[in-house]
């Protein structure tokens, strides 16, 4: 599978992942809640920020589920749901994931039927190791 790249901006993202924790970049002006994480707040121009604990709560907002052709490694265990998660905290943030049965890290990307995926169903954020990184799954709820 590709390995996120993990610039300044969004280390802490996955330095908190790595602890099983989910939050968002906000701005320390006006409060604004960043994703993806970047250098300056669009909304006020601030350059302080602090990483806001979110619950890790949402609903698909959409998804997709690839089939070959695709890169080889991803061939290997499709077809796979990749989600779109709207955060309960603020419509307007967004998490891509993959939608994974359970909890269990060892359960597999191609573990949830697609034909059971709907738009709308509530969902919970699960954090996945993949080569060293933490990264954000989602399951049922």
């Amino acid at each position: 599978m590709l390995r996120p790249f993990v610039d300044d901006d969004g280390a802490p993202f996955f330095e908190y992942a790595a602890r099983g924790e989910l939050r968002m970049q906000t701005c320390a002006g006006c409060g604004e809640v960043l994703f993806p994480p970047r250098p300056m707040c669009p909304r006020c121009q601030g350059t302080e920020f602090a990483w806001k604990r979110m619950s890790g709560r949402g609903h698909i907002w959409s998804f997709a589920v690839p089939r070959p052709p695709l890169l080889p490694d991803y061939a290997a265990v499709a077809p796979y749901p990749v989600v779109v998660v709207e955060l309960a905290e603020d419509r307007r943030l967004r998490l891509v994931g993959n939608l994974v049965a359970d909890d269990d890290p060892q359960t597999g990307i191609d573990s949830v039927d697609p034909a059971t995926i709907e738009i709308g169903q509530p969902v919970r954020v699960v954090f996945r190791d993949l080569e060293g990184l933490a990264v954000a799954a989602w399951t049922r709820r």
